[in-house]
């Protein structure tokens, strides 16, 4: 406690009166020091406050120094909202083609929606996103706007210029929710390979995507694994897929045909390089499936992996080739090819007769009818169905495509001996292009199967014999002959050797019987024939060549010249380079004489 001293102490007041000064001077002056010592106490007080006041305030800026260089030097990033919702991964690999090509990949873009409640003005705003949007109503639009709701849905995805212009309205009530949707660069081209993908779990500031068809649907947990740091790789090429496209939907404009599908395979690694169905579709806008009548009628339909067909006569190269396989006969053998063949009320013709009796080289080239039924007849049923199951023509295409799974041949109830007959020229058993495109593979090859798929392969197939080797030599030759002097004459490509077998099958009635004037036009074809690479089938439906004084329908007509300029364009692109024909070992040895 300070002790304070006394304006007039009277020891010093007495003293004072005895020398005779003045006692108030003495007042004056202690209460001048007593003044100068409490204002030197409220400076020492004030610039202690100041000097604290100065340490607050350099520690706050100081802070906040620090936060601004920290949030500097960290990358930026979108608010979260907290949700109680499970996460939503948004995450999905790219797919690429053999090349490393971008088949689909993910691109970053907004949803709209709209909190009604937040709108200022609801009638231009609902006049306004219907001339931005066509197919938005604006009268609907404005009924929803001056609802009791607080959230709308507008628009899954917009593009940038359409985002530009909904901002441009100034409208608060419309809102912008980050996500991302699925790009296919290459718009059509492979669309029934890749399917599509679409949203599933969606929530304000993420959507799910997921895959609704294809690959897409097939790989659909592998292509959203987090975890995933590689694309999905195919076997396709990019160029020739569009080559292959492109002619294909020239032919079918050409030959007035309904529809066409087409499989390009590696006949060694079973890898589909091309594979096409027309009508095709956008996968960047998918159109919904159809609800009532034919599938088929839906450009979403995949006649390369979906259609099962009865395609005629390509199916007499597995009848001759099991036939030589097991030595019931061989290529010079004659077969009573006399018309028509009757079989239980049934009658078996040829589109044109070469003669009371045909090798079976001239039965193939020629494609008779009743000279293979007659071969199909020594084989007999259970041989002939073990043989084409073992080629995998009696159950689902294992192709990696989530359609592959519902396409199952279809085969007779009761496999008698006429079924076995009409079977072998490819009347009563329905198969996909795909089915086809494999077992012609495993019959140039050397023999061996190889099944079909749209992954990339790095090493041939090992797959079980199914011919030997002598026998698929026989088939080549039987193939390439048919190019040189048979039904398929359209289908020489210099330099490519090509070989096929021709079928043109009367199109099924829903009711019952054949119509007479409506075919499934197909070529199964091979290239080059002494040394086989590839397995190209081609398929246009009802088509008919106009060019003559009377419309034309077989596949020679029709399907094959499709066929050969398919094969002139890819096989460049394939790296195949036109070359001379070698002579076989037998005419090497003649010519030697």
């Amino acid at each position: 406690m300070t002790l304070r001293t006394p304006l007039r102490p009277l020891a010093r007041i007495l003293d004072a009166r005895a020398r005779g000064e003045n006692p108030d001077a003495i007042m004056r002056e202690n209460l001048r020091l007593r003044h100068e010592a409490e204002r030197d106490r409220m400076r020492q007080r004030a610039e202690g406050r100041l000097l604290l006041m100065a340490l607050v305030f350099l520690m706050a800026f100081g802070s906040v120094g620090v936060r601004m260089a920290a949030l500097a030097t960290t990358e930026a990033e979108e608010p979260s909202v907290a949700q109680s919702t499970p996460a939503i991964h948004t995450t999905r690999a790219d797919i690429v083609d053999r090349q490393g090509r971008v088949l689909a990949t993910n691109f970053a873009t907004n949803a709209l929606y709209a909190h009604p409640h937040e709108i200022v003005d609801a009638r231009a705003a609902a006049d306004g996103l219907a001339e931005i949007f066509p197919e938005m109503n604006a009268d609907t639009l404005y009924e929803r706007f001056a609802s009791e709701r607080r959230f709308l849905w507008l628009r899954r995805y917009l593009s940038p210029e359409q985002e530009q212009q909904v901002h441009d309205l100034g409208e608060p009530g419309l809102l912008f929710g980050p996500r991302e949707m699925r790009l296919y660069p290459n718009g059509s081209i492979a669309s029934h390979i890749l399917g599509g993908a679409g949203f599933g779990q969606e929530a304000v500031n993420a959507a799910e995507v997921i895959g609704v068809a294809g690959i897409e649907a097939m790989f659909d947990e592998e292509l959203r694994d987090p975890g995933r740091d590689q694309p999905l790789t195919l076997s396709l090429d990019l160029t020739v897929q569009a080559a292959l496209e492109e002619v294909l939907a020239g032919g079918m404009a050409l030959m007035n045909a309904r529809g066409a599908a087409a499989v390009l395979m590696d006949v060694h690694t079973g890898e589909i390089v091309a594979l096409a169905s027309l009508p095709d579709f956008d996968p960047n806008a998918r159109p919904a499936p159809l609800t009532e009548g034919d599938p088929a009628d839906s450009p979403l339909f995949n006649r390369a992996v979906q259609g099962v067909y009865e395609l005629g006569s390509v199916f007499k190269a597995f009848t001759i080739a099991q036939a030589i396989d097991l030595g019931l006969f061989n290529v010079d053998d004659m077969i009573d090819t006399r018309g028509p063949l009757r079989m239980a009320g049934f009658a078996i013709r040829d589109f044109r007769s070469y003669g009371p009796e045909q090798s079976v080289h001239d039965v193939f080239i020629h494609s008779s009818n009743i000279g293979t039924a007659r071969m199909a007849q020594v084989i007999g049923p259970e041989r002939q169905r073990e043989f084409l199951a073992r080629l995998g023509l009696l159950e689902p295409a294992p192709v990696e495509i989530v359609e592959a799974r519902n396409a199952r041949p279809l085969v007779p109830g009761r496999w008698g001996e006429l079924s076995t007959m009409t079977i072998s020229y490819g009347h009563g058993v329905s198969t996909s292009l795909v089915h086809l495109a494999a077992a012609y593979a495993s019959l140039v090859n050397g023999g061996t199967l190889v099944r079909p798929t749209l992954l990339r392969q790095d090493v041939p197939q090992q797959g079980e014999r199914i011919v030997s080797e002598a026998t698929s030599r026989d088939i080549r030759d039987l193939m390439r002959a048919t190019v040189t002097d048979g039904t398929a004459s359209f289908a020489e490509v210099e330099g490519y050797f090509v070989g096929g077998k021709t079928g043109t099958a009367d199109l099924p009635r829903p009711s019952g019987g054949y119509y007479d004037d409506r075919n499934i036009n197909t070529f199964a074809s091979a290239f080059p024939m002494h040394d086989p690479r590839y397995v190209l089938i081609a398929m246009l439906q009802e088509p008919v060549e106009t060019s003559g004084p009377e419309p034309r329908r077989t596949a020679g007509w029709t399907v094959v010249p499709v066929a050969a300029e398919i094969i002139r364009r890819a096989a460049p692109l394939l790296g195949l380079r036109p070359e001379i024909e070698p002579l076989r070992e037998d005419e090497l040895s003649s010519s030697s004489r």
